[in-house]
């Protein structure tokens, strides 16, 4: 298994505010990265694969959608997130 509970509870230490809230919006889209960087990676080696490519545009979606949110509630949460995981070039 590709994500455990510790390897959550680090995401969210690292990026939300502590390893229990697992509601913020930077731990979330933390989370996210790190699921679509999995994803990515086996559809490189699998190509038709069609499930986990669908479910990679789907998790794209939900990480654009709260990085929207946080965009228009908090600009500088945005841009701390942004440029931790590097998401924009």
């Amino acid at each position: 298994m590709y994500l455990t509970s510790e390897k959550k509870a680090e995401i969210f230490a690292k990026h939300g505010k502590s390893a229990q809230d697992t509601g913020s919006a930077e731990g979330q889209v933390a989370l996210f990265t790190y699921r679509i960087n999995h994803l990515s990676q086996h559809l490189k080696a699998n190509r038709h694969d069609f499930n986990t490519e669908r479910s990679l545009v789907k998790l794209v979606g939900k990480r654009k959608s709260l990085l929207d949110y946080l965009k228009k509630k908090d600009i500088t949460r945005y841009r701390a997130i942004i440029a931790e995981l590097g998401l924009r070039k």
